[in-house]
Order: C-alpha cells, then sequence, then structure tokens
C-alpha cells in the first residue's frame, strides 16, 4: 500500500486508554502492538474493494467482494464466524463475525455514516472474545471508514 492510499481512509482507534485520532497511520496503537502486517493488508483490500464499487450497495456485496480481494491477498479468512463471547473466563454465549482475517476480527457496515454504537458493540465483541485487534469497515461513506480496534 503506497502513502498516497493509506491516507484515504478514516482512522480511528479505541483502545483502554480511550479514543485517539489518527488519520492515515496504519499499525499505530497506544500499547505497542504491531498489527501493520495484517490490518494493513486488510485495509488495502477494503480500499480497493470501496475504489472499484464506491458507496451505496448492501453490506453483503461488499462482503462478497472484500473476500475476493482478501483471497487475491493471499490472506487467510473465514466469513460468518462463530466466535466464543467470555465472561471472568466462562464461555456464555456466541456471535457471527463477518470475518476472521488472520488473527484480527473484521465487521462490515454498509451506512452513510458510522453510529457510535457500531464501534462500542465491535469493541465489545473483541475485547469479550480475546482477540486483539478488531477492525470495523464502512463501505456506505463517500470515503472508506476504518476503525482499528485494540484489545
Amino acid at each position: 500500500m503506497n502513502s498516497e492510499t493509506s491516507l484515504k481512509y478514516e482512522y480511528e482507534e479505541i483502545a483502554d486508554s480511550g479514543v485517539k485520532l489518527r488519520e492515515g497511520r496504519a499499525g499505530y496503537s497506544t500499547h505497542g502492538y504491531d498489527f501493520d502486517d495484517a490490518t494493513g493488508a486488510i485495509i488495502g483490500c477494503a480500499l480497493e474493494v470501496h475504489r472499484t464499487l464506491g458507496p451505496g450497495f448492501r453490506e453483503i456485496v461488499y462482503q462478497r467482494a472484500l473476500a475476493i480481494e482478501l483471497q487475491a491477498a493471499g490472506l487467510e479468512f473465514e466469513r460468518e464466524v462463530k466466535v466464543p463471547i467470555f465472561y471472568k473466563g466462562r464461555q456464555i454465549d456466541t456471535r457471527r463475525a463477518d470475518f476472521v482475517v488472520e488473527d484480527v476480527m473484521v465487521e462490515t457496515k454498509a451506512t452513510s455514516q458510522m453510529a457510535p454504537e457500531d464501534y462500542v458493540q465491535t469493541l465489545n465483541y473483541v475485547k469479550s472474545s480475546d482477540f486483539r485487534v478488531g477492525l470495523l469497515l464502512n463501505f456506505g461513506a463517500p470515503r472508506l471508514q476504518v476503525k482499528r480496534l485494540v484489545n
């Protein structure tokens, strides 16, 4: 992903310490984790999908296109993965993640603007399922919106 492409998305990191706005800095984490390889590749695939399709389609259309891009990029992924939800070390439920790519939970949206509830819900899923990082991708806005959520 070149520097011109990497600046074309909105980026917000939500971590235990609060919310920090970072535009165009893939791989940044307040906890010192380096997720640039996996998340950078996923974001690159999502950018290609958004650049090709633009906004206005249903979420499933973007999911199918993203699966094609992830496969072309050689990334290991699964769609509609049942992810266990834990409370104090005990599994209490499951939910379906749109994608699990490498070790990253990926949720997709196709709305004109992401709502705060989208961030909170996805962050809770990331935390309660013991993923270290998640991505929330919104294809419905004029520009691809990317939110990185760090556990």
